[in-house]
């Protein structure tokens, strides 16, 4: 079983809450993604072993102190493990008797890494490599292209740094 979860920090927190994701929770870096976009934080949780897990391991301990909103994406029908560090996802709403048809066409796609669809203010969280900004746009122009697709939002990936407090 895999699962997300999309924080948005409190102005001025973000800081107090990566640390307490890598060093107190032990999140792995690689599942943890800092976006431009709607959310701040991207957090990734595969191999889990079922949801319990995720609401003891994750989901109660990542509601903490500088945190002002979570939003939790159970997944469904998962796509490939990430083998490498994405520039971007798309978040994508599709037509309800479209969503494993769009998954299954953004699968081949070869700058699509993985597409997971998922239960939760999305229907496929979709993580995608390009070399720079006007590659990501021609991509995200192809994606949208996908017929059953109503809706898309894409938040690129930025390196994570832990600043020092001052």
């Amino acid at each position: 079983m895999k699962a997300y979860m999309s924080l948005t920090c409190k102005p001025g927190s973000y800081n107090e809450v990566l640390k307490k994701l890598l060093f107190s929770l032990r999140l792995d870096q690689q599942n943890l993604f800092l976006l431009f976009g709607p959310v701040d934080l991207l957090l990734q949780f595969p191999d889990l072993k079922d949801i319990s897990e995720f609401i003891e391991k994750w989901f109660n301990p990542t509601r903490m102190s500088g945190v002002a909103k979570t939003v939790s994406h159970i997944v469904i029908s998962e796509g490939p493990k990430l083998l490498e560090r994405p520039f971007a996802f798309v978040f994508l709403n599709t037509e309800p008797k479209s969503l494993e048809a769009v998954r299954t066409k953004l699968l081949k796609i070869p700058e699509v890494l993985s597409a997971d669809s998922v239960l939760g203010p999305f229907d496929v969280i979709c993580s995608v490599k390009a070399a720079d900004s006007q590659e990501l746009e021609t991509l995200v122009l192809l994606i949208q292209q996908i017929e059953g697709i109503d809706a898309s939002f894409t938040s690129v990936v930025s390196p994570l740094r832990v600043m020092p407090d001052w």
